[in-house]
């Protein structure tokens, strides 16, 4: 798993009981996310906008205000915003359909986008040339890391490994960091994260059906029973 470790933990927990049962999973962030920003005050901000469930978690920590509405991408995102306390809509899968999704609905402006350094879309800027304005305020980084000690062991080994990757970045840096000789299968959320391995050799890149946390772990359960299927119980990672 290469997501913070707490958004893993999240996703792992997600899988079906017998599938968790069936993997040995291996916890090796390649993101470490670090807010950038000591305060935080919305300002005259309507409404905000949340395109990662990190610029939540970031966001909740940071002030308590839990008055305005928000607008985020995905089911995961929307959750977390939800259990932290604010009134959150689910607005598109990516950032485009965000944007076309507000668009649509019209909310009360001005709107601010809580991101971190690196995105994609141009939320705000597209959105305020289109009729809606929106600010954005960077409130998290992104450092890259390299695997861990335990990875790169498995990694190194026989077994099959299942790496889910979710952002082109992290699949930058994985991209660039792998090496060993395990039959590796790599899940990638979009064809945008699947892009930067074209070029890796890897046993199996397949990307999700659709760009949310849900098509990731169908993919991932696909994987497991299949190779259940074929080779009785695996020990894959």
């Amino acid at each position: 798993m290469t997501r913070p470790r707490g958004a893993s933990e999240r996703f792992v927990a997600g899988l079906r009981p017998e599938i968790r049962e069936a993997l040995s999973v291996v916890y090796s962030p390649l993101l470490r996310i670090e807010p950038t920003v000591e305060t935080l005050d919305f300002g005259p901000a309507a409404g905000l906008i949340f395109t990662s469930s990190n610029g939540v978690g970031i966001a909740a920590r940071l002030s308590a205000d839990r008055r305005l509405p928000c607008f985020c991408v995905g089911r995961a995102t929307t959750r977390m915003a939800a259990q932290a306390g604010w009134s959150a809509t689910m607005a598109g899968e990516s950032a485009e359909a965000l944007i076309a999704g507000l668009l649509a609905q019209r909310p009360d402006t001005p709107l601010l986008h809580l991101r971190g350094e690196h995105g994609r879309g141009e939320v705000a800027a597209n959105l305020t040339r289109m009729g809606l304005r929106t600010e954005e305020r960077v409130i998290y980084a992104q450092r890259l890391l390299p695997f861990s000690d335990e990875a790169l062991a498995v990694l190194a080994g026989d077994d099959r490994v299942i790496a889910p990757l979710f952002s082109p970045r992290t699949a930058r840096q994985f991209a660039g960091l792998v090496r060993g000789q395990a039959p590796l299968s790599v899940v990638a959320m979009s064809v945008a994260v699947a892009k930067p391995l074209e070029n890796t050799p890897l046993s199996q890149v397949l990307t999700a059906t659709a760009p949310d946390a849900d098509a990731m772990r169908a993919a991932i359960e696909n994987l497991v029973t299949g190779a259940i299927r074929v080779e009785g119980r695996p020990g894959a990672h």
